[in-house]
């Protein structure tokens, strides 16, 4: 009895789907009828269009990897000694080795780390200039530090170089550091004339190792560091115990792309101040040098560089050359599209190219 009522409810259930299906048919029919039509229509009218030829693809510039960029960091002044503050990227050229380049990045320089060293000349010279060095160079690491952005180290130097301390970004222990540095006495001189030799004949105390000291903080120190690395040097110029030449400082120095500002300061009325090769440290190397008669003109001094490190531009390119032969290649600086005449432009005269 249960099996014959499943078949007659299959049965009727088999009735009324084709009950709808015999209803619906037609009207299913024109749907996809008319689906259809639409779909003719739309490739007709596809066929019809004219076919709008394609863009070809713009090729992406091409990135050599391996190549190193060259960074240029440069200041402009006027004759009036006012920086030129608004230069865009199209009023500067650069050339190396008298052939234009093209510049990869170009911007005024406000936020780069400051990694400098502090080289303070501590020689029979300066004994009497020494407080006043110390006093002024506190005040211009006050001013110009900012705390866990840069790094200075203190640096004094003779007849040998003492690392006062190391790259730090407290400016209380810079000044410490400036604080602690004290003049000490040249060697007893001898009835032969001449400071008295020393037992071991390697002492250069007494001396003014000048060149050695500036090699020494650009390679030892600063040519790893990252961003803007300067050397302050506060000394009269004079060098007399180097065992390295001053054209070999001021290489170190571009090899590392230190900068040196120079102040050069000392007993004018016993030694003078040899502002020919101050002038050749800074001037190479994309620094300045000043030479302050008197305590006040010391902390003008201080100010002009502060004014230098703070007008900067920096600007990138990609050599053309691309040999990797360790040369030297001079750079140059150019300003366009200014009615501008005698214009100061402070950069490093050039740089070596990588060795490999």
């Amino acid at each position: 009895m249960k099996i014959k009522t499943c078949a007659l409810g299959l049965a009727i259930v088999a009735m009324m789907a084709a009950a709808f299906s015999y209803a619906f048919a037609p009207r299913l029919s024109a749907w996809a009828q008319q689906d259809n039509k639409q779909d003719q229509k739309k490739s007709q009218q596809q066929k019809q269009q004219p076919q709008k030829p394609q863009k070809p693809e713009q090729e992406e510039p091409t990135i050599k990897f391996g190549t190193k960029l060259v960074n240029v960091l440069f200041s402009v002044q006027d004759k009036q000694n006012h920086y030129l503050n608004d230069l865009k990227q199209e009023d500067v050229q650069i050339f190396e080795n008298g052939q234009p380049q093209d510049i990869f990045t170009f911007k005024r320089e406000l936020d780069l780390p400051l990694t400098m060293a502090i080289l303070v000349d501590t020689s029979g010279s300066e004994e009497y200039m020494l407080p006043q060095l110390k006093d002024s160079g506190g005040r211009f690491v006050d001013s110009v530090v900012r705390t866990g952005k840069d790094t200075v180290a203190v640096i004094k130097f003779e007849g040998e170089a003492t690392v006062m301390q190391e790259l730090t970004s407290n400016p209380k222990r810079v000044r410490k550091a400036l604080e602690d540095i004290s003049f000490i006495a040249a060697p007893p001189v001898s009835i032969y004339g001449g400071a008295t030799p020393p037992i071991n004949g390697g002492s250069r105390q007494g001396g003014t190792s000048l060149y050695d000291s500036i090699i020494a903080t650009s390679a030892d120190m600063l040519a790893k560091e990252p961003g803007r690395k300067t050397i302050i040097l506060l000394t009269d110029g004079e060098d007399t115990t180097s065992r390295m030449k001053l054209d070999e400082a001021i290489n170190e120095s571009l090899r590392s792309e230190v900068v040196i500002y120079s102040i050069g300061i000392g007993d004018q009325g016993r030694y003078g101040v040899d502002e020919g090769v101050l002038k050749k440290l800074s001037d190479s190397t994309g620094g300045r040098a000043v030479f302050p008669k008197n305590p006040r003109d010391l902390d003008k001094a201080f100010t002009q560089l502060e004014q230098d490190l703070r007008q900067q531009y920096l600007l990138a390119y990609e050599p053309k050359n691309e040999a990797t032969d360790g040369g030297f290649r001079k750079l140059e600086i150019r300003v366009v599209n200014r009615n501008v005449k005698d214009l100061k432009i402070r950069h490093r005269k050039g740089y070596y190219a990588p060795q490999g």
